[in-house]
This record gives structure tokens, sequence and C-alpha cells, in this order.
């Protein structure tokens, strides 16, 4: 079967929104594809898989989340979802980008053509429509850019548990708190969210963790605490340094309010942003409780010999990554839960380098959406030198030889560094600077050269 030069998109999120775009601009034909009736991924708060909440906003700021080439038409600071969903849908319009969309179409399979897993003969894309119909679409290239918050991690416990039992992706008011003990399992930055909603709500709150955690004020000196520091960065170990010691005077010592203290530096694993979780701490509003041994009825014991007793009990225990469209042997990965993610060169290509890519396999502190771009940026740009290569260009041929041997040969270090906790939710996060340097790199290596331009 001969090859296509077709590229289907999975998802319309932000990451499949940022690769439709770049994909189009580049002059390449793709076909998108969306579960949901419209854009915006799980920022939608009706899409079905949407994993937000009333109160959700970002953690990062507007000037250092948002697309460059689209700035936000907003005054605030850290936006909430309704506003988000505003900007995407502006984002389709502006670009253009629902007319490659398939909307209520559901990818359930994507299988190499032949198979040949090489991808030499393309892919076939199974999907469902909005009236139930299968079709199959012959294409050369897959972008799977349906996002890595949407499947929840559901830990086991010993026991069983009698008290009602949601995880945090099926959380949308603070109603459901309303009279209850609550119990919220995980402090990361959902779990800190969504126990100072439940303080305004709930009879009594604890909050349940494994581990300490830096705690970073969303505001300093009167600006976003992550629009400082843009320009140059600093080593690791200064910014470690000097950070630490800021937080410190700022929040004086979580251990205080009974968190345990951080098993690793600061910047080594996501911090949490949000200084209001230690507020309500201090004034008694919520209790910190350790790791969870066993559930016994409505009565939940601690690993410290403590026990609690809730009517509801909230799992912030994060996603995990689920790509259950396609085998993960074709993205070099065990499959979920297998403890960590795709082994991809710069979490976007596969190095059998069979025509799949990963756009939105990625987590650093400020990296945003841009950073988003840049991944789709660089498959664009490889995917069309490709094209022109095969169309007999010798310069565009070296240039997709040169990044294929990169991809063969030793991979950049993304850390800028930082020596991230061995966690699975950690198995793809990276340096915001190292990463946007070496993606932009590739970018720059991959784009034939305008006439006149020297190289």
């Amino acid at each position: 079967m001969a090859l296509q030069r077709r590229v289907a998109v999975i998802g319309a999120g932000p990451s499949g929104l940022a690769a439709a775009r770049a994909l189009d601009r580049a002059g390449l034909d793709l076909v998108g594809y969306e579960a949901h009736d419209d854009v915006g991924g799980l920022w939608d708060i009706d899409n079905p898989r949407s994993t937000v909440y009333d109160s959700a906003h970002l953690i990062s700021s507007r000037t250092t989340t948002q697309f460059d080439e689209l700035p936000m038409d907003s005054s605030a600071d850290y936006p909430g979802h309704r506003e988000l969903l505003r900007y995407f849908r502006t984002y389709a319009d502006v670009f253009d980008l629902r007319r490659h969309y398939r909307f209520g179409t559901r990818v359930v399979a994507v299988e190499p053509a032949d198979d040949d897993a090489s991808g030499a003969s393309g892919w076939h894309v199974h999907s469902t429509g909005p009236d139930g119909a299968t079709t199959v679409e012959h294409v050369g290239h897959v972008v799977i850019a349906n996002g890595t918050l949407a499947e929840p991690n559901v830990p086991t416990f010993d026991g069983d548990l009698t008290a009602e039992l949601l995880h945090s992706s099926e959380y949308r008011s603070a109603d459901v708190f309303a009279g209850k003990r609550v119990l919220v399992v995980g402090g990361g930055n959902s779990g800190c969210d969504i126990a100072v909603d439940a303080v305004h709500r709930a009879a009594s709150v604890d909050l349940s963790v494994r581990r300490g955690y830096w705690f970073v004020p969303r505001y300093l000196l009167g600006r976003p605490t992550d629009t400082l520091n843009q320009g140059r960065p600093l080593p690791a170990k200064i910014k470690q340094a000097v950070d630490s010691r800021v937080l410190m005077l700022l929040n004086g010592d979580p251990q205080r309010f009974g968190f345990p203290a951080p098993d690793h530096k600061i910047y080594e694993s996501h911090p949490v942003v949000n200084s209001l979780v230690l507020q309500h701490a201090g004034q008694g509003d919520l209790k910190v409780r350790q790791d969870i041994r066993r559930f016994d009825g409505d009565t939940v014991h601690f690993v410290d010999g403590t026990t609690g007793t809730y009517d509801l009990v909230l799992l912030a225990t994060g996603y995990r990554l689920d790509y259950p469209f396609v085998d993960p042997k074709h993205l070099a990965w065990d499959g979920p839960g297998s403890g960590g993610a795709p082994e991809l060169f710069c979490n976007i290509v596969p190095p059998s380098f069979n025509g799949l890519f990963v756009v939105g396999m990625l987590e650093a502190s400020g990296i945003g959406w841009q950073g988003r771009a840049e991944q789709a940026e660089l498959v664009a740009r490889l995917l069309a030198a490709q094209a022109a290569a095969d169309d007999g260009d010798v310069a565009a041929r070296e240039r997709v030889e040169a990044f294929r041997r990169r991809v063969a040969g030793r991979w950049p270090d993304l850390t800028g560094g930082y020596r991230y906790l061995g966690l699975e939710r950690m198995s793809y996060y990276v340096n915001k600077d190292a990463y946007r340097r070496t993606v932009r790199g590739y970018v720059r290596d991959l784009t034939a050269p305008k006439s006149g331009d020297r190289r």
C-alpha cells in the first residue's frame, strides 16, 4: 500500500490545537479527531472527559502559559477554566482550525498498515463517529495529542471503605462537601486546591499526604511568581539555594502545620502553587494527616497509628498516561501503570521513527502551552522536510537524515541539572529552559534556509 502524506491529529485540546496549527502552517494535509463536540479538551467543563472543577484556575501565570502568537485577551494573572475555554475557541477561530476536525468522533484504534510496525506503509486510524458508525482512514503519520490528565490514577488500599469515595476527576463543586467530614488524599496542586474549597463547606477537612512539598505563593513582590527570573536562567544549584531560602522566609516551615519535610530539593518535583493551604492549616481549618495504612468502614487508619472517621474520601492522586487506542510497543512503552512513560526522543518521537508522534507528553515548571507548540513545530518541520526529501530535495533529505542520526545517537540532557524524583508522574518531566532550547535548535536545523541565508 502506497504511503500517504496525510497526518492524523488525535485531540483538540491545547496540544491538539498546537499540532493542527503547526501542521497547517507548514502546508501539510491533516485530519483531526475529537471525541467531544468542540475544541478545548479538559478545559471544557461540559466535556464528559473533563477533569476540571468549578474553582479551577491556572497554576502558572497567563503570560508564561499562553501561546506566543496569540496573547490571551485577559487581565487576570491566573485565569479560570471558563476564560481558558474561550481562549482556545478563539485560537481555533483565528487560525481556522475547526475545518480540519471531525468532532464527536472517537479514535478507537491506530494500527500499522500491512502489519508493518516500521510505519513504512502508514497507519490505519479507526474511529467511531457521532452516528456510531466506524470508519478507517489510511494516513502516513499520526500525532497523538489527547492529553495527560484524563485517566485517573486510583491507588489500592487495604481494607474496605463504607464512606463515599471520589477521585478528583469526578469533583466539580464544593457543594459535595456540605456538612461532611472530609478526607482529601494527596497534597499536590489539585489536592491542595480542593482542600481549600472544602474548608468553606465541610464539617471538617483532613489532608493526607505521603511526602513533603515545597509551597510557592502565586505572587511575590506584587507580581506572579513565575514571571520573575525569566531572563537567563540561574544554574540549578544556585536557584535551588536562593529560592528555598526565599520560601522559608515567606512561608516559614510547613512542618509547623503538620506537613512532612520534603524528601527532595525544590524543583526536583513539581512545587505546590498554593499558600492558602498553609493559611488554613495554620487557622485550624484543616488538619494534615500522614499516609493511609488501611480502611475500616468509615474509619481510616494512618501510618502513624492515628485514625479518623469520614463521610467522604476524595482521592487527589493524579493521573496516568493513557493512549488506549495504540499498542504501547509502538511508543517504546510497557503500557499504563508500568512505572514510566513512553521512551520518546524529546518526549515526542519514538526511537523506531515509525511515523507516530506524541505532542503534550510534557511536564515542567513554567513550560506553558508554548512548550507544546514548539513540540508541534518540531513535528511539522520534520514532516515538511521529509515531504520535500521525497520530492527530490537533496538538502531536505540531509536535514532529515541528520535528525535521524540524533535520534539514533545519544539523547540530549533535558534536566537542566536538576535531579528529579524517580516517580511515575515525573517520568516525562523536563527543565523548561533546557527543553525549549533543545527543541528550538532541532526546529532550526530542520527548517529550509530562506533565499540568501547562510547556515
